[in-house]
C-alpha cells in the first residue's frame, strides 16, 4: 500500500482536476438559464468527541429531474482539528436521484491543513490530501438513513525526515431510523475511523468504532432538524461517543 502511495495520490489528484473542470463548464453553461428553482444549499453544524465543532454546507445545481451538480465544505478546525493546521475540506460532484426518495452522491474533495501531508508536524498547506468519497441516501414517507464512504489519502508529502509520516484514513458511517411522524424519528448510528497507513506506518489502527442510538427533531415546513446520537465505543480504550448534528436548507 505505502510503495503505491505516490502513483495513487497523483491519478487521485488528476480525478479531481477533471471533475473540478468539468463541474465548473457545466453550471458556466447553463448559467443563462438559471434560477433559484434548481439550487438548494444547506448548512450543517455538527460537535462530537473526535473533530470537535464542525461546521459544513452542501449545495446542488439541478441539471435534470435525476441529476444535480453538487459542492460541499467543511471546516474541521474546531476541537481536535484545531491542531491540524486549521484542517478545511471542500469537494464538488454530482447527485444522482435513482428512485423516490433515493439518491447517490459521489464526489471528489481536496484538503488543507497538515494531518495527512505530515501527521500534523508539517506547515498547514492547501493540497494536504485528496478525499474520494460518497453518500447513498434514504428518505421514505416512514424510513430514513445514509450511508458515508470517504478515503483520506496524502497528496503531498511534509513529513520531517526523522521521525515523521504522511497519514491517510478511511471514514465510514451508516444510519437507519423510522419517521413516527414528520417531526419525530429515531434509529441506529455506526461510525468507524481508521488510520489506514502512511508513508512511515504501514499497519491499519482503529481510531474510534461508535455504535448507537439516536433520536431527531424534524420542522419540515422550515427545512430544519436536530439529532443527538450517543452510545458505546468498541475500541479497546475508548469509554463512549456523543454527536449533535443540526442543519437547515433553503
Amino acid at each position: 500500500m505505502i510503495r503505491s502511495f505516490t502513483k495513487t495520490t497523483t491519478l487521485l489528484s488528476h480525478l479531481f482536476s477533471l471533475l473540478l473542470i468539468s463541474t465548473s463548464a457545466s453550471v458556466m453553461a447553463q448559467s443563462s438559464s438559471d434560477d433559484d428553482d434548481d439550487f438548494s444549499f444547506t448548512i450543517g453544524l455538527t460537535s462530537d468527541q473526535f473533530f470537535g465543532f464542525a461546521p459544513s454546507f452542501s449545495g446542488s445545481y439541478g441539471v435534470s429531474s435525476k441529476v444535480g451538480l453538487t459542492f460541499y465544505g467543511i471546516m474541521w478546525s474546531g476541537g481536535t482539528g484545531g491542531a491540524w493546521g486549521n484542517w478545511t475540506e471542500f469537494g464538488v460532484g454530482a447527485n444522482f436521484n435513482l428512485a423516490d426518495g433515493i439518491s447517490f452522491n459521489p464526489s471528489l474533495g481536496v484538503t488543507g491543513g497538515n494531518l495527512l501531508s505530515s501527521g500534523a508536524q508539517g506547515p498547514a498547506i492547501f493540497g494536504d490530501g485528496i478525499v474520494p468519497n460518497m453518500f447513498f441516501n434514504i428518505n421514505k414517507p416512514k424510513v430514513e438513513g445514509e450511508v458515508y464512504f470517504g478515503y483520506y489519502a496524502p497528496l503531498r508529502d511534509k513529513a520531517p525526515a526523522e521521525g515523521g509520516t504522511t497519514l491517510s484514513y478511511i471514514h465510514y458511517w451508516a444510519n437507519l431510523g423510522y419517521k413516527v411522524n414528520s417531526k419525530f424519528s429515531f434509529g441506529a448510528h455506526y461510525e468507524h475511523l481508521v488510520n489506514s497507513g502512511g508513508s512511515n506506518v504501514s499497519a491499519s489502527t482503529d481510531v474510534y468504532q461508535w455504535v448507537g442510538p439516536y433520536i431527531q427533531f424534524s420542522s419540515p415546513k422550515h427545512s430544519i432538524f436536530g439529532r443527538l446520537s450517543g452510545g458505546g465505543d468498541l475500541v479497546e480504550g475508548n469509554d463512549s461517543f456523543f454527536k449533535v448534528t443540526t442543519g437547515f436548507s433553503f
